[in-house]
């Protein structure tokens, strides 16, 4: 008699499997699940999974995954051609033992790109169960694709409940309202959203590059802060402007629907040059940006070079950045910095912070890198005369002793 359960302790009423002797003959194999509606899907066959008729009657099919042969010679692409459909053997397990059996069946389990090994079943009605226990729920839905889009919305499927996408949302004692389905929302933020608050003082300047429905803003703006925030999803700007209303901080915060390149050199530019001016230069508030883009807000970097003219401001004047990004390098703290700094044309790795913001997925993490604009990026004449100077007149190149000392006098000036 051969079973599946007994090396993982599993009932037999928990995975549905049935005894065999082996003496008689294998009964035929039950149909298989299509995968979109499957718990756990399996691949190929393992020795210490031989017992189980299902998985030995399986046999890997090198031509499973490889093109159709009628797409051979084509000359002009039809996608609905490469389309093809293949069923799997399932398992369908209670939700609380998943992680556990995937720990044994790693080798075993479907592994293609863009396919999930584990995935809800469309039949549980723990959405309805969810909805019954908390008043306050109207729908439950599940994501069914990455953010993959410039707006960084996702689709999403009704499980159970409503179909409006209509949401009210309290976080960090400030209320937020926006449809679900055509802006960015991440409540493991929040966390994220009072640190950065936190290091706010009443009187200072933030701009908010990618500012959704105002998670940084609102905060911000409350602790009588001026922000200037930005968003480029005119679902995220509507949103911005009716959540700044009811929580009556629309006389403080400036709102753009702008990309950010654009709101950096236009609206954020032209309000440095109103505070870091000589006349401006005794303020003891400090300016920040925040630029949460995690999949792209470092490439943003490259607006800040040469965004000013004339004299450059002290060094504890110059703006904070805290931007945002993932990384899946062994060292993300290091490999961040070296992205950051790449854009710039200017190392970070001595005058920067990285902060840890969350773990992504298995080797991936994103990352807040918090770092003051170095002037020779920010100004355009500062960059020039450090150019300048790199070049030291040619009636002092006579003397072996002067080129080194003029060295050591620019080191000190910057």
């Amino acid at each position: 008699m051969r079973i599946l359960w007994r090396p993982f302790g599993f009932s037999r009423i928990l995975l549905k499997v049935g005894h065999w002797i082996s003496t008689e003959p294998k009964p035929p194999i039950p149909p298989a699940q299509k995968l979109r509606t499957c718990a756990l899907v399996l691949e190929g066959q393992r020795k210490h999974f031989s017992t189980m008729p299902e998985v030995e009657a399986c046999r890997r099919d090198p031509e499973l995954f490889s093109p159709p042969s009628s797409v051979r010679g084509m000359t002009e692409l039809d996608r609905t051609a490469f389309t093809k459909m293949v069923t799997i053997p399932v398992l369908k397990v209670r939700k609380e033992i998943v992680s556990q059996l995937m720990r044994s069946l790693k080798r075993a389990a479907l592994q293609r790109p863009g396919i999930k090994r584990v995935i809800e079943d469309p039949e549980d009605e723990d959405g309805q169960v969810m909805i019954d226990k908390n008043p306050g729920i109207t729908s439950a839905v599940n994501k069914i694709n990455n953010i993959d889009n410039t707006y960084r919305n996702f689709q999403m499927e009704v499980l159970s409940g409503e179909e409006n996408m209509m949401t009210k949302v309290r976080e960090n004692n400030y209320n937020y309202e926006f449809d679900f389905s055509k802006v960015y929302w991440n409540p493991r933020l929040s966390t994220e959203h009072s640190r950065i608050t936190e290091l706010l003082r009443p009187g200072d300047v933030l701009f908010d590059v990618f500012a959704g429905v105002g998670p940084f803003v609102i905060p911000a703006a409350k602790k009588n802060c001026t922000v200037f925030a930005n968003d480029l999803n005119p679902e995220s700007h509507k949103w911005l402007v009716h959540n700044c209303k009811l929580n009556k901080v629309d006389q403080k915060v400036k709102v753009y629907n702008l990309d950010g390149k654009d709101f950096l050199q236009g609206p954020v530019r032209e309000e440095l040059v109103r505070q870091l001016e000589p006349l401006s230069r005794e303020r003891k508030h400090s300016v920040h940006v925040v630029m949460n883009l995690p999949a792209k807000a470092v490439e943003f970097l490259g607006a800040f070079k040469s965004l000013l003219d004339g004299p450059p401001c002290r060094s504890e004047q110059l703006p904070i950045v805290h931007c945002y990004s993932f990384s899946k390098d062994a060292h993300p703290a290091e490999d961040v910095q070296q992205q950051a700094g790449a854009v710039l044309g200017a190392s970070l790795e001595a005058c920067s912070s990285v902060h840890l913001v969350r773990n992504v997925a298995p080797n991936k993490e994103m990352l807040c890198i918090t770092f003051q604009i170095p002037a020779a990026v920010l100004y355009k004449n500062q960059a020039r005369n450090l150019e300048n100077r790199e070049e030291p007149p040619l009636k002092r190149q006579k003397t072996e002793k002067a080129f080194p000392e003029e060295k050591i006098q620019i080191a000190a000036d910057i």
